[in-house]
């Protein structure tokens, strides 16, 4: 038995241990500190912790000082012993195996001395210590119930060990140090599992919001999902980085996880974004492509020309003359529909020119092209005009009031500041609050450069194809040297070649091509 004085001292250990365990946020790390914990405790040269999954205990970290064997947590070893199970074939409690004994019966089990034990088949201990050349001798197995009485794991203990070094047997104030830590290391491992559980439950729901944009809209499906991951591999570049302005930025798992919720939902704001102008592929599309409706007025033309020239009101030369021109027309207003160029001054004289033309409707003569048709058909860049691009823009100050409205943890404050940043520019010019790039954080300049990278590639528009990485890289470049996006953190994103990682991840090999680094870091800096 232990003096007084050891007693204390194990028990003040043991509210140490308690305190340690009750901090400890990774799962892994935490099974480990259990394990050793309890071998520290009353001096065990071996031991296991096993966890109950799916009607069986599952060997999670294995520790055997004198042979130097370590398996499973961060060992790095996997641990290839097959899991025990906690029935028979018969459906019967499997009362041989002493852990499992332990388990199914709820209790604490202490062998003096495994090859003389009576009741337990040890034949695999014996395998074991034939082929390790070692001697299992003391066993304490221990059941690990949490707060709810629930049976969530076991420690077992092998060779308790006296001051000299040698074996010897458990004793009862073993049993109870080892049954104390057991029931606090349940609860550690319960409420770890609740929080994991937890937020599993708080992404599964970030994933049903961006369920619902993408089901909303084809085209940009696959955004809420890379721009996360984008996100993440140039704040990793950024906080490797140990010269230069981002010499001191770091992260944390806890940073790290929460600048990956705030990408899942840099973009929840898209959800009241009306279809129609997500989806806008033309500049005439609404709920339909109203090209169709001026080429229903050009057929009426033709069938008017067609008339005057059968009632011989025109000759045949001029009406040919009349199809030709209305044909050239139409063409054209078919290809300054898609939105692929950039207008000229003369092709918006020459919408306005067409739009000034007459037909003769069921209600009389009316104008080729409506006010609103000839608003849309001189949209310089893009299918949008300004309205409908104030609609997209107003997204991001729904993302804002959505998320400044959550009750956010500690851990995650920060949020909806990141998410809340990614259109704001360097020199003030952004939206919606026109930040500055010393009023926001290394991550919202992060997130805003994975946008626009993620834009410029994306398959997945309906007014544009993926650009390649260089021409992608080009346009960047530009936008950092006019203070659109941060220029330090661009020169991360192409010397660390986060571009290239995330193109071997999502990018076809047509739209890979070869890049200058040295040339676009010279674009940036404004000396190319």
């Amino acid at each position: 038995m232990l003096s007084q004085m050891a007693l204390r001292e194990r028990l003040e250990r043991l509210n140490a241990i308690g305190i340690a365990l009750s901090g400890e946020t990774d799962t892994a790390r935490l099974t480990e500190s259990i394990l050793l914990a309890a071998k520290h405790l009353v001096r065990a040269d071996a031991g296991t912790l096993y966890r109950i999954r799916d009607g069986a205990l599952h060997f999670e970290i294995v520790l055997t000082d004198s042979l130097g064997l370590a398996m499973g947590g961060s060992s790095g070893r996997d641990i290839s012993l097959p899991p025990v199970p906690l029935r028979g074939a018969d459906g019967a409690p499997n009362l041989h195996n002493v852990i499992a004994c332990a388990v199914n019966q709820g209790g604490t089990i202490v062998i003096d001395d495994a090859y003389t034990a009576l009741g337990y088949d040890f034949s695999g201990t014996r395998r074991f210590d034939a082929a390790n050349g070692y001697r299992s001798t003391s066993f304490l197995c221990v059941p690990m119930r949490n707060h709810e009485g629930e049976l969530i794991g076991a420690l077992q203990l092998i060779n308790a060990l006296d001051d000299d070094g040698a074996v010897r047997a458990f004793d009862d104030d073993d049993r109870k140090l080892v049954e104390s830590l057991a029931s606090q290391a349940a609860i550690a491992l319960t409420n770890r599992q609740l929080i994991a559980s937890l937020e599993e439950l708080f992404e599964s729901f970030i994933g049903l919001i961006n369920l619902a944009i993408d089901d909303k809209s084809p085209y940009t499906s696959g955004h809420c999902q890379r721009v996360p991951e984008l996100t993440m591999m140039l704040a990793e570049a950024a906080s490797r980085t140990r010269t230069g302005p981002l010499a001191e930025f770091g992260m944390s798992d806890k940073d790290r996880y929460e600048l990956k919720i705030a990408g899942l939902l840099h973009d929840c704001g898209k959800v009241t974004t009306p279809v129609h102008v997500v989806d806008k592929a033309t500049k005439l599309q609404t709920i339909f492509d109203r090209i169709a409706l001026i080429e229903t007025r050009y057929e009426v033309l033709r069938r008017d020309i067609e008339i005057a020239r059968l009632r011989g009101e025109i000759g045949d030369a001029e009406a040919t003359a009349r199809l030709a021109a209305q044909a050239d027309d139409l063409a054209f207003l078919r290809a300054v529909n898609l939105g692929g160029e950039a207008m000229h001054d003369a092709d918006v004289e020459r919408v306005w020119r067409i739009a000034s033309a007459a037909w003769q409707g069921p209600r009389g003569l009316a104008p080729l092209l409506s006010d609103d048709e000839v608003e849309n058909l001189t949209v310089r860049r893009g299918t949008l005009t300004a309205a409908e691009r104030q609609i997209i823009n107003h997204h991001i100050e729904v993302t804002i009031q959505m998320l400044e409205a959550l009750p956010w943890p500690k851990h995650l404050r920060n949020v909806p500041e990141y998410a809340g940043g990614h259109h704001e520019r360097m020199d003030g010019r952004g939206y919606p609050r026109g930040l500055t790039r010393e009023q926001m954080s290394v991550q919202a300049r992060v997130m805003g450069i994975a946008d626009v990278f993620e834009a410029l590639t994306a398959r997945d528009r309906p007014y544009k194809p993926g650009m390649k990485l260089s021409q992608s890289l080009g346009i960047l470049a530009r936008m950092a040297r006019d203070q659109h996006v941060d220029v330090d953190l661009f020169e991360v994103f192409v010397r660390e070649r986060v571009w290239a990682e995330y193109a071997t991840q999502f990018l076809p090999a047509e739209q890979i091509d070869a890049v200058d680094v040295e040339a676009l870091v010279a674009i940036a800096r404004g000396h190319g």
